[in-house]
């Protein structure tokens, strides 16, 4: 017959971070990860000079009392961000001794308050254009009803917001399209080159009547690499669309393509394309934040010219799926450059078709 395993030696097998607690309340056995993440010598002394959190106390003093398992939040920081764990409190048997296993449930406690800011931001989103047309739509049905001016100026409004909305809906469809394609690498393989070329005579129109130049800095040769056309169409309509609209009456906006044999954060070949405009910039303190989910680094302005909050977001994810990056640089005063850096296969550069 075998010999039981001391406790010691079972929780230092243990992956995740545990120990065990003896009926007098002293710690008596616990892993390398345990000591990581309590930081401080704990091996003999009364668990709630270690524990200290009030729930995972009344959680280990409920199980060394007969009461059987139960589970307590624990809460730390590491390297400068909040962490939080689910600590199960188990009997061992009926030696007395108390388990407690920590797992980190940081991750999932993040999608999940990704999750509600999301249904709240959309909430937002819609509710002020709705409550705009339910206050026309009374206005209409009562005073205005025979103001012919009234009416057209609010009819007018209406469509605006209508469309607003509907622009609301389109994205954040697009985007459950994009996430949910996300892991799925493209195999076709397309030419950069014409893309950003069809890109840019769809947008002449939109650039002519904000009276912005655009200047296509382009290779002479194909650019061949994987990808989806339809999407990276979306991602320098999103940017170029952007620059037109942000960078000023008058100014131009130019898109610089480059091929690049190797390029740092890539780590082999890739193709550089780059959206400059001569805006008024971008405030540092806004950049890293630009990608999130409708965040706005001027929400009037960019709601007055249209913009959901999504676009970016949206790219975000396109380039993640073609393995490619968004670097964005500003300067306030002296416009902006967005970035996309997309890799290309190592023979021959992409360049050929």
């Amino acid at each position: 017959m075998s010999t039981p395993l001391p406790v010691s030696e079972v929780i230092a097998a243990l992956p995740q971070p545990a120990l065990a607690i003896a009926g007098d309340e002293m710690i008596i056995a616990l892993n390398k990860a345990a000591q990581d993440l309590l930081g401080m010598p704990a091996q003999g002394r009364h668990f709630i000079t270690v524990l200290r959190q009030p729930s995972v106390v009344e959680a280990v003093e409920r199980c060394l009392s007969g009461a059987g398992p139960s589970t307590a939040a624990y809460l730390t920081r590491e390297s400068g961000n909040d962490v939080t764990y689910t600590v199960t409190v188990s009997p061992v048997g009926r030696t007395g001794i108390a388990l407690l296993s920590f797992q980190d449930i940081t991750a999932v406690t993040a999608a999940s308050q990704m999750r509600r800011d999301f249904v709240a931001n959309v909430s937002h989103e819609l509710r002020t254009p709705l409550t705009a047309l339910m206050g026309f739509i009374e206005t209409l049905r009562g005073p205005a009803r025979d103001d012919a001016s009234a009416r057209a100026r609010f009819l007018e409004i209406m469509q605006n917001e209508t469309e607003r909305m509907n622009r609301l809906v389109g994205d954040l469809l697009s985007l459950s399209r994009v996430e949910a394609d996300e892991r799925v690498r493209p195999t076709v393989r397309i030419d950069l080159r014409t893309l950003v070329t069809s890109t840019l005579r769809n947008l002449a129109p939109l650039a002519a009547e904000a009276n912005v130049t655009l200047r296509p800095l382009l290779p002479e040769v194909p650019v061949m690499l994987p990808a989806d056309a339809d999407q990276l169409m979306q991602v320098f309509t999103n940017l170029v669309e952007n620059a037109i609209k942000y960078g000023g009456n008058g100014k131009s906006v130019t898109i610089e393509m480059s091929v690049a044999p190797n390029i740092d954060t890539l780590r082999g070949p890739g193709v550089k394309i780059a959206v400059r405009d001569e805006g008024p910039g971008i405030d540092a303190q806004h950049i890293p934040r630009l990608t999130e989910r409708f965040y706005r680094a001027d929400s009037h302005r960019s709601r007055d010219l249209g913009g959901t909050g999504l676009g970016l977001a949206i790219v975000k994810h396109i380039l993640n799926r073609h393995r490619g990056r968004l670097r964005i640089a500003s300067t306030l005063g002296q416009g902006s450059e967005f970035s996309v850096i997309l890799p290309l296969e190592a023979e021959g550069a992409g360049n050929n078709p």
